[in-house]
């Protein structure tokens, strides 16, 4: 069956280029009234132009479909709150959001200024959780609601030079964890994608024969499905040249030390048990973890544990 979002309205954040304006294009296409978002800044995040998110509505307009501009700062409450009041007195509602919207500042840990760190965290993370923030009383409203936040492997893995990226991108992942939980009674579905994308942002650090492999064109089906009726919820989802993976944080079944073994040097000597990957399961909630330590603490003295209903 085709997805379509006929009837629904979308705002995606950092949609004046690059993955962003693929989104939004791809969304209007399939019927959705798209709300295009950007500040219309550098790379760097200074400076500020409204051109690249009306050309977007502009393209989305001259093929049929529906779109309004709006250059809300990510980061700014007002702008944002501004941004939400307008959608809805013009389509009455919000349906999906796509967090997309981003800077960059690389430098590495040792040569970086802290407000450059802060900035960084301020659009990515603080951006994310400003917009979200406001439409989520909206969702809830509605009892339906799909949101997409962007993270990268930079945040997932690390890469060299982009500690206040890598730290805002990895945060997406705590959010996305806690806003499945609680969306999760009035069908507000969370999922996170991890593009690999040939961007204004990537684009010098590629061959050019992986530019057109790593095209926006080829990440967007995947973030059509995470927003569409039957979207999954808490997807970590890695996308780029047409390839598409799960990603899933798990837990080594550990060890358990007592007596005279829990002491550093108990942790060093049974580390190899520790890390030992067999066995390792997904935990869906931070108190699995508290439950699973605690069950194994007490098997290991003979006690019995009631955690009740």
């Amino acid at each position: 069956m085709a997805i379509r979002f006929d009837g629904r309205v979308a705002i995606v954040t950092g949609a004046g280029a690059g993955l962003g304006r693929c989104h939004a294009v791809e969304l209007a296409k399939r019927g959705a009234k798209v709300v295009v978002n950007d500040l219309g800044a550098a790379l760097d995040g200074s400076g500020r132009s409204d051109s690249a998110a009306q050309q977007v509505v502009d393209q989305i307009t001259d093929a049929g479909g529906q779109a309004m501009a709006h250059g809300a700062d990510v980061s700014d409450a007002e702008q944002v709150a501004d941004m939400v009041a307008r959608t809805r007195d013009r389509w009455g509602r919000i349906d999906i959001l796509v967090n997309n919207a981003g800077i960059l500042r690389d430098k590495t840990f040792a040569k970086m200024e802290l407000s450059d760190f802060r900035k960084v965290v301020e659009v990515h993370l603080m951006g994310t959780a400003t917009v979200t923030h406001a439409c989520w009383p909206i969702m809830r409203d509605q009892r339906s609601g799909r949101i997409v936040l962007t993270a990268s492997s930079s945040g997932l893995y690390g890469n060299f030079g982009q500690s206040n990226y890598g730290a805002a991108k990895a945060a997406m992942v705590g959010l996305m964890n806690v806003l499945h939980l609680e969306g999760a009674r009035d069908d507000i579905r969370v999922n996170t994608l991890a593009p690999t994308a040939a961007t204004r942002m990537t684009r010098d650090l590629m061959p050019p024969e992986a530019l057109d492999l790593l095209r926006p064109e080829t990440i967007t089906p995947g973030v059509l499905y995470l927003v569409s009726e039957d979207a999954p919820s808490r997807v970590i989802l890695g996308a780029g040249a047409g390839s598409f993976a799960v990603t899933k944080i798990y837990e080594t079944p550990g060890a358990t030390l007592t007596g005279d073994a829990l002491t550093p040097e108990g942790v060093a000597a049974a580390f190899d048990r520790i890390s030992n990957p067999e066995g390792q399961q997904e935990l869906t909630q931070a108190f699995q973890q508290t439950q699973k330590y605690a069950r194994n603490g007490a098997e290991a003295l003979g006690l019995k544990l009631d955690w009740g209903t």
